[in-house]
């Protein structure tokens, strides 16, 4: 069963489960859609992504959410809080992925902003990082029109020159008043 978590305007996000395979696998293994990661995922590597995303759920409650169209219900994307190592860091990262076919209608910023709002009105978390490589302008620009402000940049010694973004839950909420 699909667990509806956030539904906004256009979109709904939700729960990943087994039955999103061939969505994901479609996206992740896409070289346009991933070109800011060092190579795209193969069936393995989808597999693990959702598994991964389950394991999150139970754990913490959070974790990459389906993003879909409320219009037609097709999947477009990914977008939630997971833990992610940041310069020697675990910290809660906001992470999102669009599939290219869907850039640029503002669906990352939306499900970014509703995800944002979540956390920090049903969680303890304090504050959200998000982290991407200097090149990914997109990822960057999506995290500066949420809010975020750059904190730190660093050589990861995997990715290459790594910007990490923030935002307080103080600094949400008086953005948002």
């Amino acid at each position: 069963m699909k667990k509806m978590i956030l539904r906004t305007e256009r979109l709904t996000l939700r729960e990943y489960t087994e039955e999103d395979f061939d969505a994901v696998y479609k996206m992740i293994s896409d070289p346009v859609t991933m070109s800011h990661y060092p190579k795209p995922y193969d069936e393995r590597g989808a597999h693990r992504w959702i598994d991964w995303s389950i394991e999150n759920y139970a754990e913490t409650g959070l974790g990459w959410w389906a993003i879909e169209l409320n219009e037609t219900g097709e999947f477009i994307g990914d977008c939630g809080i997971t833990p992610q190592v940041i310069d020697g860091k675990t910290l809660p990262e906001l992470g999102y992925h669009i599939d290219k076919k869907f850039w640029r209608h503002g669906y990352g910023k939306e499900a970014a902003h509703a995800t944002l709002d979540y956390v920090f009105s049903h969680t303890d978390h304090k504050v959200i990082y998000s982290y991407m490589t200097a090149e990914n302008v997109a990822s960057y620009s999506l995290a500066e029109s949420v809010g975020m402000k750059r904190i730190k940049e660093f050589d990861d010694g995997h990715y290459g020159r790594t910007l990490v973004y923030s935002i307080t839950k103080d600094e949400w909420q008086k953005k948002n008043k």
